[in-house]
C-alpha cells in the first residue's frame, strides 16, 4: 500500500530520531493518523489551517498555525493530502522555516501531474495521479467526500451539481 510505502521512506531517512509531525487540515487527517500509526520513532503530533479553495474554485491561501506545536530546533516532517498546484505547500513551508526548524521536509498522498507551478516537490510521494478532480481518503469537494475510505475521480458533471 502506498501509505505503508510513505511510511517506509519516512522511517529510513529519519532512522529512530524524534520527528515532529504536522498536518494540514483538513484534507490530511486521514493520512496524517494512518502514517503516524505506521512510524515507530518518537514523534510530537500538530496541525495548520491551510485554505485555497471552495468547490474547484481556487482563492488566496488563508494559514493558521494556532494548533502548529513547537518546531524550534526540531526536524519537522509537513504532512499533506495532495500536491497539486504546489502553492499551499511552498507557502506552509515557508510558515515553518521561518520558525527555526532543524529541518524541513514534506509527504503528500497524492501529487497530481501537469499541475505544477512552483518550483518545488514533495520529499515523500505515496501516489502519482493524473490530473483529476480527486475526493475522499480526507480530500473533499466542497465539504463533502472526506470520509470516504479510498479515493475516487469525480467527473465534470458531479462538479457542477454541486457548485450551487
Amino acid at each position: 500500500m502506498g501509505v505503508e510505502r510513505l511510511a517506509g521512506q519516512v522511517r529510513a531517512w529519519y532512522e529512530q530520531k524524534p520527528l515532529t509531525v504536522v498536518g494540514v487540515m483538513t484534507g490530511s487527517l486521514v493520512l496524517l493518523a494512518d502514517l503516524i500509526r505506521l512510524l515507530d520513532m518518537p514523534l510530537k503530533v500538530g496541525l495548520v489551517q491551510a485554505a485555497s479553495y471552495h468547490g474547484v474554485n481556487r482563492r488566496p491561501l488563508s494559514i493558521n498555525p494556532e494548533m502548529m506545536p513547537d518546531v524550534v530546533g526540531h526536524d519537522v516532517l509537513l504532512v499533506d493530502d495532495i500536491f497539486d498546484t504546489g502553492h499551499t505547500l511552498v507557502e506552509v513551508s515557508g510558515l515553518i522555516r521561518g520558525l527555526g526548524p532543524k529541518s524541513l521536509r514534506s509527504a503528500v498522498l497524492l501529487r497530481k501531474e501537469g499541475r505544477q507551478e512552483v518550483e518545488h516537490d514533495p520529499d515523500f510521494v505515496a501516489f502519482d495521479i493524473d490530473n483529476q478532480f480527486v475526493v475522499g481518503y480526507g480530500l473533499d469537494y466542497c465539504d463533502a467526500y472526506r470520509n470516504l475510505p479510498y479515493v475516487a475521480a469525480l467527473e465534470p458533471h458531479d462538479l457542477s451539481e454541486r457548485e450551487t
